[in-house]
Parts: structure tokens; sequence; C-alpha cells
């Protein structure tokens, strides 16, 4: 059983696609969007894995999370990466609308983390909780100002997906017998060495449900002059992001600024200044042949890159709380349940209450004044 207790799914019909949500039994549909919560996955992932924060939250909450299409339940409809994650957060719009919900406090893990931040150029948003998101700028492919490094964005996209994981997803391999399985992946990438669970079958489920069909996971790519060959495409997930497409540093001029609340682990294999996810680290490390160097193909500078829009977004107006979680990798939420669940309720207002835990421990905590 992938359904934990307590959390119940359904199709919701939007004139663009059916979307899934999961919910919580006995939650109130009359809620007002301060006391409601939408969680949004990330990449290689589903509604699936936010369930055991769905449980631990306070019952007064209207609390949802919702599979971006191509991903669980959610109609597998193919990826227009030429729009960035528009795609993905106009989906996300159509569901709330089709559930009445005009506004929430928007959570998004990776990935999510630039729906989220591109929902909130388009659409009011009480507030963003960040969680190991992708750079304002991007997947890969530039300089730390966002500058992008090759007119092709090199090295980006789809064409950096391992085949032999894109088989093993399509196959719905559950096996650790390779490093490129989807369980050995998410053992090495999505979670520190120190995590444990009884739920890794349910995890890998989730993962399992990535559409591998064209015009989703990973993308397409193109020939490119500059190394490693190839370049971004315009289908399929892993082109959402690719900085020809996707910038959402716009955030810092946004009038209305919710409060943000961005919150990783200082040991994330996936979005990091030195991502074993990028190619161009890959290549300094000579794991990847050719690299050109430092100065045609530097690493992308993740994290600092969403330092300095948040604290460009701080300087603006903007309130902005950062949680840095001491050797803790991709998934904060599972691996520091508490100290998550902790941050998240003062975001949202919620502190004070008898179900609020005591204040984390050992997390470097750093605010922003608004």
């Amino acid at each position: 059983m992938t359904l934990f207790d307590g959390i119940t799914q359904r199709v919701i019909d939007t004139p663009r696609l059916g979307v899934n949500v999961l919910e919580r039994e006995g939650d109130d549909t009359a809620t007002p969007p301060e006391r409601t919560v939408v969680f949004i996955h990330g990449n290689v992932s589903s509604s699936l894995f936010w369930q055991e924060i769905m449980q631990d939250l306070p019952s007064d909450l209207r609390v949802l999370a919702i599979d971006l299409r191509g991903f669980g339940g959610t109609e597998h409809a193919p990826i227009d990466a030429t729009r960035g994650v528009r795609d993905f957060s106009d989906d996300v719009f159509a569901a709330l609308e089709a559930l009445g919900i005009p506004a929430a406090h928007l959570v998004g893990w990776s990935m999510g983390g630039g729906v989220v931040m591109q929902y909130a150029l388009d659409h009011p948003v009480l507030s963003m909780t960040l969680q190991a998101p992708v750079s304002p700028y991007g997947f890969g492919g530039t300089r730390r100002d966002g500058t992008r490094l090759t007119d092709d964005d090199a090295g980006c996209g789809g064409g950096g997906a391992n085949p032999d994981f894109v088989e093993r997803l399509n196959a719905g391999d559950t096996t650790d017998e390779a490093p490129t399985s989807p369980r050995s992946v998410f053992r090495s990438g999505y979670v520190s060495s120190s995590y444990t669970t009884e739920h890794e079958d349910v995890w890998v489920a989730s993962m399992l449900s990535t559409s591998t069909a064209t015009g989703n996971y990973p993308g397409d790519a193109v020939p490119s002059k500059n190394w490693p060959g190839f370049g971004a495409g315009g289908i399929g997930v892993l082109n959402t992001m690719a900085p020809r497409y996707f910038d959402v540093s716009g955030i810092v001029d946004l009038d209305d600024k919710p409060p943000v609340l961005w919150i990783h682990g200082t040991a994330d294999a996936i979005v990091s200044d030195a991502s074993f996810f990028d190619l161009n680290h890959l290549g300094a490390l000579q794991i990847v042949p050719g690299w050109p160097g430092a100065d045609i193909a530097p690493a992308q500078e993740m994290v600092s890159q969403t330092r300095d829009v948040l604290e460009a977004y701080r300087a603006a107006g903007g309130s902005v709380t950062e949680v840095a979680l001491e050797g803790v990798g991709h998934s904060p939420h599972l691996e520091r349940p508490a100290e998550f669940r902790h941050a998240l309720l003062e975001l949202i207002g919620y502190i004070g209450h008898a179900q609020n835990p005591a204040p984390p421990t050992e997390a470097i905590i750093l605010r922003s004044a608004d």
C-alpha cells in the first residue's frame, strides 16, 4: 500500500488535465486560505513523498499534495519546456481553482521549488517554502550571477539523464542491483547516508510513477558544438529547468512579496555548489571526459545563487528565513521532520499553538528581517 493512514487521493478534473491530489481525511474544505498548505514534489517523485509530514501537521489546517503532470496519478501529458516550468505551475493553479482555493501557503521541493517561485510570479501566494530548491536560474549552465555559459545551454536538459536510469524507471526496477537503479539513486542522491526508514518501498514506488514517454522525463536533446556535445531540447522535464527557458529571479521585483522559508541540507548531493548531477562539476572531477576547464564550463554555484537572489529579495522588502540543516541531504522533510515541521508552522503563523513542537536544536537558522 502506498497511501498512509488518513491520506486519500482523488483526480481533479480541470480544463487543462486531470490532476491527482492527496488530502487528509477529515480536513475541512471550508478552511480559509491562510490555514491551507499545498505541497509540490520534485523531479522523479510524486505527492507520495509528502505523506509523513501531511499526517504530522495540526488537524485544523487543510493540507494537500499535488502530482505534477507526468508524475504519480496526474495525467501524463507532454511538457512544453520552452515555457520553463509554467506547464507545471499552470496545472497547479488550475487544480487549486477547481478546488476553490484562491491562494495558499505553497511548499516546493527541488524542481517543485522552482514551480512555486514561478507560481508566485503569476498568481497570489501567501508564503513560499523552498526545500532544496532548484536555483532561480535553472539547473546547470550558468555563472554565479545567472548569466548563461553558452547560447545552447550545453550540458543542460534532457541529454544529461543517465540512459540506464531512464531504462530502469521505464522497466519498474525496484532492486538495488546497480548504482543507476531508482532505489540506489534514492539512497545516494535523495537522502544522506544516515537516513533510515520503513517506507523506502513507497518512496521507490513514487519514483517509478515518473512517465518516461516522449514529452515527459527526461526530455530531448540537440547536438552542440560545445562540450559535452549536446544542448537543451524543447520538450520534457529536464529541459524545463534549462536556463534559456527558466529564470525565476524576478521574484525580487514582486510588488507583494510573500514570506519565504528556504530550508536545505548541507550534504545535498543534487542541489549544491558542487552538485554530482551537474555535468560541469563531474567534468572537473574527470568523471565526464573532455572537460574544457573552469573558465569555459564552471560548476554551477546553485546554493550561492539561491542565497544571492533571496538576499536581494530581502533587501527589496521581503522576509526570508534560511534553515540549513547540518549533514542532511536533499530531503529535509524526510530526514529531519521535526525541524521541517517547526520551520513551516512558524512561517505560516501557527507558532504558539499547543501542537507546535520545541524549536529545532541542531539547525543553523539565519533570519532576515522584514
